[in-house]
């Protein structure tokens, strides 16, 4: 199971709820220091995990993440410091360019991301983030990755290196950086549309083909932009999706733009996005079975996908669709 990192308001919530580090802990099944650093934002923890904490300390999911909206200021602040440090951190240790050269070459060989990650052995979230330079990658790793380019290690390094002496990594690396920004700015931070004439808001569109009818989305290459409907004007973390995929057989031409809302509720009826990791995801149609629960349908060939209520995160409600 994939983990993550976030800014977050759990030690807020615990003691709300009068709830100790050590009751905690124990729910977890983690020490006392782990839960230390989970509330500061500095350790991992899987989804499974996240989700037990929002059940132990009775609140929402979403009300765990950091939003300037309604979190401490000094929370919000500490964790910008804190991504200032891991990027300082990263640019000593040399990650950025790491991560840069390996994109690069892939690009040079026409792989993508998903290619290299199963060849390599690894997640297409973590293979993401080595190429973000936000990951270390062990020797193993590196030989993994390197026999995925079809490579040798030295060779792979050796590339690199030259990549950097000519210059070639300064752009990936700042759009990067850039990438880096957005991802660590607490959720709700997004500057609000303000003044701004709606006949002028735009919408980015990313999503790729990726295999067997999935999307893959990278959202720092978008590829291109539309007129943001405008019962998402003051949605801030809505964005818009290529459908190019036929899981959904002919329901939708392939050239259909998804505009998507995070935040809203899926019922059924409704077509969502649901997210296998963080850089690939499935088109479905939700359904209830006899017992109420939820799940989605995909077509071609005909798939039913299971939906827990664990899993509700991770599935994205179109609430719009450009034909």
């Amino acid at each position: 199971m994939e983990e993550i990192i976030f800014p977050n308001q759990i030690r807020m919530y615990r003691r709300l709820r009068g709830r100790s580090m050590q009751e905690l802990a124990d729910h977890l099944g983690v020490s006392l220091s782990a839960i230390s650093k989970i509330e500061k934002g500095y350790r991992r923890v899987d989804q499974e995990q996240l989700v037990r904490v929002a059940e132990f300390l009775d609140c929402p999911l979403q009300d765990l993440f950091v939003n300037e909206q309604n979190s401490q200021q000094e929370i919000v602040q500490a964790w910008r410091r804190e991504q200032e440090r891991r990027n300082k951190i990263n640019e000593k240790t040399g990650l950025k360019t790491l991560g840069a050269g390996l994109r690069q070459i892939r690009n040079e060989k026409n792989l993508t991301l998903i290619e290299v990650a199963e060849s390599a052995d690894m997640t297409l979230s973590v293979y993401h983030r080595i190429e973000m330079g936000q990951r270390e990658v062990s020797d193993k790793e590196f030989k993994n990755i390197a026999k995925a380019l079809n490579m040798e290690p030295e060779a792979l390094r050796e590339g690199i290196k030259n990549l950097e002496e000519k210059g070639m990594l300064d752009e990936i690396i700042q759009r990067n950086d850039a990438k880096y920004k957005l991802l660590s700015t607490p959720r709700g931070a997004i500057s609000s549309f303000g003044n701004s004439n709606p006949e002028n808001i735009k919408i980015s569109v990313y999503g790729t083909p990726g295999k067997n009818g999935n999307i893959m989305v990278d959202f720092e290459q978008e590829t291109k932009k539309v007129q943001r409907p405008s019962l998402l004007y003051s949605k801030k973390d809505a964005y818009a999706l290529n459908l190019c995929t036929r899981s959904l057989g002919s329901l939708l031409p392939t050239r259909s733009v998804l505009f998507v809302d995070p935040q809203d509720v899926i019922s059924v009826g409704d077509i969502a996005i649901y997210y296998l990791n963080d850089v690939e995801a499935l088109v479905i149609s939700v359904r209830e079975d006899e017992n109420g629960q939820l799940y989605g349908m995909r077509w071609n060939p005909e798939e039913r996908i299971e939906i827990s209520n664990n899993d509700l995160n991770k599935v994205h409600k179109v609430v719009a669709v450009y034909l």
